[in-house]
């Protein structure tokens, strides 16, 4: 019975996942992911927020947003 709890579970997320996020694979060269996520923790957020805005600005700059 708690296996089938868990796998309610982790399909309700998935579904909600899948309704709400688009999903990207960045391939980056060894040794980048690293540097991305000290900056990150410098920055005081997560490997993918801190992704997210550097992505944000770079195509806010590219499209004069």
């Amino acid at each position: 019975m708690e296996q089938r709890k868990g796998t309610a579970a982790t399909r309700a997320k998935n579904k909600y996942n899948a309704e709400n996020y688009d999903r990207l694979y960045p391939y980056v060269k060894r040794g980048k992911k690293e540097k991305y996520q000290r900056a990150a923790e410098a920055a005081g957020c997560s490997l993918n927020e801190f992704m997210e805005k550097a992505m944000d600005k770079l195509a806010d700059e590219i499209l004069g947003e």
